[in-house]
């Protein structure tokens, strides 16, 4: 995408909408697909954050997962943005691929704190149906890593990163202290938000609705209908107390004086004896104000909801 064409998409929405000047502005890009010249330009058009889609800085790693990049070009990615001037950068790595031992994993992440970064997301790797991996893995020509080998490999994360100075505010995020993403918390924390393009999903005054996929569709309803909307619900009361709590424990915690004045204390009192089995087995803090995970906790996060909802 050029920065003229991401100028003119920002000139409009400060056109039609009141945006804070002081807004985070974030854009999302992969090593070996701009140049620096390329980054000053889109800083230039109002970008004042990038988050960049490294995955490892491992090279046998980088060809299993067919990037076109590597190490060397990763790492010159983020001295350019920092060089022309970002000061909020963000790199994305991937954990838990096959044969990957603990030693490689804790190296992708030694060499990512060595550069002027502020945040970092790591993410497990999943297997999504339909893609190359799935099938190499259904023909049996690769193999994942178990369960526990992947508990194993985000505890050491956490651990690693809260001893290099970087807190956890999400459970695959990371920052250093007041560089958390903006746009993120705006759904971990239920907030509304408006979103435009094809398969963009947006949620407002208790309602969600989400855009067609297809870009010719897309162009074709906006023509007819002076919008690209595919489908919308409403959000039950139900809903909207599951949602909240899963995002608010998946985060940076359940703030309960918040919580009571959004809903009755009837789940709260229900799911006690459950909170304090959890906060005896240090999976979470709880006290009067709070309750959130802990790294412990957060390694087993989806069973905890589970339960807990």
């Amino acid at each position: 995408m050029e920065p003229k064409y991401l100028e003119e998409i920002l000139h409009y929405l400060k056109k039609h909408f009141n945006i804070d000047e002081n807004a985070e502005v974030t854009m999302e890009t992969n090593p070996g697909t701009v140049d620096k010249t390329k980054l000053k330009q889109f800083k230039e058009t109002g970008i004042n954050r990038i988050s960049i889609g490294i995955q490892s800085f491992d090279e046998a790693e980088l060809k299993f997962l067919t990037r076109i990049h590597d190490k060397q070009t990763a790492m010159q990615t983020v001295y350019n943005a920092a060089e022309i001037g970002f000061k909020n950068i963000s790199v994305d790595l991937i954990f838990n691929l096959p044969n990957q031992t603990k030693e490689k994993w804790i190296a992708n992440l030694e060499t990512a704190i060595t550069l002027p970064i502020k945040h970092l997301s790591a993410y497990s790797l999943i297997l999504e149906r339909g893609t190359i991996l799935n099938k190499l893995v259904l023909d049996k020509k690769v193999t994942m890593q178990d369960d526990d080998y992947d508990a194993d490999l985000y505890e050491t994360t956490i651990d690693f990163l809260l001893s290099k100075g970087f807190y956890q505010y999400e459970v695959s995020n990371f920052t250093k202290t007041g560089y958390e993403c903006v746009h993120n918390n705006a759904y971990w924390r239920y907030r509304d938000y408006l979103s435009f393009g094809t398969s963009s999903h947006s949620f407002m005054d208790g309602k969600r609705w989400w855009n067609y996929s297809s870009l010719k569709k897309y162009i074709s309803e906006i023509e007819l209908n002076n919008h690209a909307i595919m489908n919308s619900e409403i959000i039950s009361k139900e809903q909207k107390h599951d949602e909240y709590v899963m995002l608010a424990l998946r985060s940076s915690g359940l703030d309960l004086n918040e919580y009571k004045t959004l809903f009755s204390e009837e789940w709260i009192n229900k799911s006690y004896p459950y909170l304090k089995m959890l906060q005896k087995e240090n999976l979470i803090e709880l006290n009067q104000s709070i309750i959130k995970l802990t790294s412990k906790g957060y390694a087993v996060c989806d069973e905890i909801l589970k339960n807990i909802l």
